[in-house]
């Protein structure tokens, strides 16, 4: 996707103002500014916005929680209401290959030097403030979109959603896709304690809707405490799934033989079913044809997500980097017809649990690649194979202390009819789709 370059400023600002002229460089800066990577808390963040004038915005904004689905929901809700013909801005993370793939605009990754001066312009708001590297990115998303003059803001959270930068703004309407186990350090140890904290981009009397088929008593409960109003998955909105389409309807309202969006990947069809939820309740502001909501989720893809590329080795690349997401990695696998042997490449970031993960894949790998990330955050192989190998023979395993190594042993191995599958993070995915040369 070729970057944007053609939006227009309402002020520029001259290299030589800058502390840095390259993305990179200022990345890398942002990367070490704050104590810790990681940081829950809005109020930095909110005092930059402040001060740049960025906390009352002109445009509608839909703020997307969860555990998993959050980035293929936004994608959906983006190009859906792209082909209604709105102006709309999408903010996600992590990155697979480029950073600015984070914030797009009219379907659009922004450019190096719109992020640029968009950082600059928060270093000079900032002051004093430290903030982290998401931060950064989150108020430089807002930033762009208050300069190109949008009508509709999808703002993917990036870790919980409570204290989570994307929260400094108020939501019109709040997505809460699947809660299950993840990051928990930050979040808690159970999906009560998680489903709360997705809770919080929750506000008082504005909708929100919840894909999760069972939700958190924390959500409902959150949602009752502040007057919200919570639209659920099988009480409020449905679905059925067919061989080759599916159904969907909230109160006399249905969609039928809607095209699945990834005839091997079943998890779409749930995120797609809060999407056309959400599209129902923005319909007197934003209306969309169910024409274009077809060809939307008929055209529809989106890298890393169950991705398979044939050939007499197929590929699949999948981000998952939690439980849940590793048991829907493991059932679509199963689904998916496989004449040969199942190569698993893997690498994953120290904050997860590598138990779990190994734990819902090690039945559908035949031979395992275990990989180090090339991260402060990413785990070392070795590590990693001693929770594998709990699960697995040793004699099935090899490690390597990188992705690229891991993934060339893989396809030297791998003979006619096997299929090689890439997982574990963003990082790993990435680095895949760099080594496969595969347009994205």
């Amino acid at each position: 996707m070729s970057p944007l370059t053609s939006l227009p400023f309402k002020e520029s600002v001259s290299n030589a103002s800058m502390r840095f002229n390259i993305l990179d460089e200022w990345l890398a800066w942002q990367e070490g500014l704050h104590f810790t990577a990681i940081e829950l808390g809005l109020d930095r963040c909110k005092l930059v916005a402040e001060r740049m004038g960025l906390l009352s915005p002109d445009f509608t904004v839909i703020s997307i929680a969860g555990t998993n689905g959050k980035g293929s929901s936004a994608a959906m809700l983006d190009l859906v209401l792209r082909n209604s013909g709105y102006n709309v801005a999408c903010y996600t993370s992590p990155h697979l290959i480029r950073y600015n793939e984070r914030i797009r605009i009219k379907g659009v990754e922004v450019d190096d030097e719109m992020l640029c001066q968009s950082f600059n312009r928060i270093d000079k708001a900032r002051v004093d403030i430290s903030l982290t590297y998401f931060e950064f990115g989150t108020l430089a998303a807002l930033d762009l979109f208050h300069q190109a003059g949008i009508e509709l803001a999808i703002m993917e959270v990036g870790l919980g959603g409570r204290l989570d930068a994307v929260n400094i703004l108020d939501a019109d309407v709040a997505l809460v896709c699947s809660i299950d186990l993840d990051h928990e350090k930050w979040l808690g140890y159970s999906r009560e304690e998680i489903g709360y904290e997705k809770a919080g981009i929750l506000r008082a009397k504005t909708p929100a809707v919840c894909t999760d088929p069972k939700p958190p008593q924390s959500i409902i409960d959150h949602a009752a405490t502040i007057g919200a109003e919570l639209y659920t998955l099988g009480r409020d909105f449905t679905f059925e799934v067919f061989d080759d389409s599916w159904t969907w309807q909230t109160g006399q309202s249905i969609l039928t033989g809607l095209p699945k969006t990834n005839l091997d990947n079943a998890g779409q069809v749930q995120n797609a079913a809060g999407v056309l939820k959400v599209l129902d309740i923005l319909s007197d502001r934003f209306a969309v044809n169910p024409e274009v909501i077809n060809a939307s989720l008929r055209d529809f893809t989106l890298s890393g997500r169950f991705q398979v590329i044939p050939g007499q080795v197929a590929f699949v690349l999948d981000v998952a980097h939690n439980r849940e997401a590793a048991q829907g990695l493991a059932e679509n696998l199963e689904k998916l017809s496989c004449a040969g042997k199942t190569h698993i490449v893997i690498g994953m970031l120290k904050d997860k649990n590598h138990h779990a993960i190994f734990q819902a894949l090690s039945p559908a790998g035949d031979l395992w690649y275990v990989a180090s990330l090339d991260s402060d955050r990413g785990e070392q192989s070795q590590v990693l194979l001693k929770e594998l190998s709990q699960m697995v023979d040793n004699d099935r395993i090899d490690i390597f202390e990188a992705i690229i190594p891991a993934l060339e042993c893989a396809r030297n191995q791998a003979d006619a009819g096997d299929r090689i599958v890439v997982t574990g993070s963003f990082l790993t995915v990435g680095a895949a789709i760099r080594w496969l040369n595969i347009e994205h």
